[in-house]
């Protein structure tokens, strides 16, 4: 059944980060957008002939309807521990995320956590969450059964770990290996999901097991991997010490396989020159956690290195919960604009909401689907606020341009900004008062 849309509109056209910013985007003060089976049909300037019979629109004012936002790392099971006192990385997760991580086997808990954590995405208008499951296989059945229910275009994957964590959480190289295999087999390009190999980091995988892993990821076709990179330097160290031989944090995964078109990579704070040259020549993806890397203290990720140079790297953005400590990718953007600020580069407005929406989508090779508002896409979006507190009602009386209102919501805006969220042209959030 046709529905549609009424509403100012912004979808990015092209990359900011590489041509100009007038030229990237497209922005319809008094738009419409129609759905059919999920799918947008009509995507322009408001025209009562172009609505369907029979339909009237959802009318937003004063408001700003976006591609539905992308959170390329995240941990829905540390949903019950975000904003845990820790102090860095590795005595955080020994201390919170492994404790909390070990109640997943319960397949009922592990179902009433993910209704939580979808709720609060939604919420966020983010619409299409990459997720770390636990161990437990039952953990990514829970999670993909309640997303299967909103019609979410997600992916997920049972966490791969055989040494330096608690017995409860240790599966070994084979069974990490069938347990991911039939998951995928279920859920990989069932309705709009796609599986993610994961392997939690480096640390925790044995040879054997990264082995297994790169495996998987090169016997089923489309699949995803996921893992950390270069977080923290401790961790750099650690992993020095348990692979000697190889020629840094990336040189691991690269043997095995795991380096790639669809692999993503959490954090990479700390990447050397030819690690960022491996990374652009395989097609691999830096997913930028910047409330993870604030509040654990693990570094500034070079964002200009990233995009804005001869051999950019593919570069999506997480909010890396439980270590970060918001849903919103509005405050990611903030936290993210802040980092470049100590790192002496500039993110303006645009670029950033680029990077939330398609930046993000073709990053993790979804933009054929996501990540912008036009005929033949998905129906995903989320739908902002300009007036959702006092102050942003206050201070976007004083804004002169739509770049100064986007500016003005990513570094005062958080999840009250987001109006109603939309997935396959269905609304899944609607914020009352």
């Amino acid at each position: 059944m046709a529905s549609a849309i009424r509403g100012a509109f912004l979808s990015y056209t092209g990359n900011p980060f590489k041509e100009a910013v007038a030229g990237s985007f497209y922005y319809e003060s008094d738009g419409l957008i129609v759905i059919d089976e999920g799918k947008i049909s009509y995507a322009g300037v408001y025209d009562a002939g172009r609505v369907p019979a029979g339909v009237i629109p959802e009318h937003y004012r004063d408001a700003l309807i976006v591609p539905g936002f992308i959170d390329a790392h995240v941990h829905y099971p540390q949903t019950p521990m975000i904003g845990a006192y820790g102090k860095q990385l590795l005595d955080w997760l020994n201390k919170y995320t492994f404790v909390t991580e070990q109640r997943y086997h319960d397949k009922d808990f592990a179902r009433g956590i993910a209704k939580v954590f979808l709720r609060e995405q939604l919420k966020a208008g983010v619409t299409t969450p990459i997720t770390y499951c636990t161990v437990h296989p039952e953990s990514v059945d829970a999670y993909f059964e309640e997303a299967e229910s909103l019609g979410l275009r997600t992916g997920a994957g049972k966490v791969l770990m055989d040494r330096h964590a608690p017995e409860a959480l240790l599966d070994t190289a084979q069974t990490g290996y069938d347990e991911s295999k039939a998951l995928a087999e279920k859920w990989h390009g069932r309705g709009r999901f796609f599986y993610v190999v994961t392997p939690r980091f480096a640390p925790t995988s044995t040879p054997e097991q990264l082995e297994a892993a790169g495996a998987l990821y090169q016997e089923i076709s489309g699949v995803y991997m996921q893992t950390h990179l270069s977080e923290n330097t401790k961790e750099i160290a650690w992993v020095a010490e348990l692979f000697p031989g190889t020629h840094g944090y990336l040189d691991v995964y690269d043997r095995y396989g795991l380096v790639g078109p669809r692999t993503l990579f959490g954090h990479a704070v700390h990447l050397t020159d030819p690690e960022w040259k491996r990374m652009a020549e395989a097609g691999a993806t830096i997913v930028h956690c910047p409330t993870s890397n604030l509040f654990l203290g693990s570094g500034l990720f070079n964002l200009e290195r990233a995009l804005v140079s001869s051999n950019p790297v593919r570069t999506a953005l997480g909010s890396d919960l439980g270590a970060g400590t918001s849903f919103s990718p509005l405050v990611t953007l903030n936290e993210a604009y802040k980092i470049a600020q100590l790192r002496g580069y500039s993110l303006s407005a645009h670029h950033a909401f680029y990077l939330a929406t398609l930046g993000s989508a073709r990053a993790i090779y979804q933009d054929q689907h996501i990540g912008s508002i036009e005929a033949g896409k998905d129906a995903d979006l989320a739908v902002l606020d300009f007036k959702a507190t006092p102050i942003l009602a206050d201070r976007q009386a004083f804004s002169a341009s739509l770049e100064e209102q986007l500016f003005v919501l990513m570094t005062l805006g958080d999840e009250r900004v987001i109006k109603a969220t939309y997935a396959a042209g269905r609304k899944v959030y609607e914020r009352t008062g």
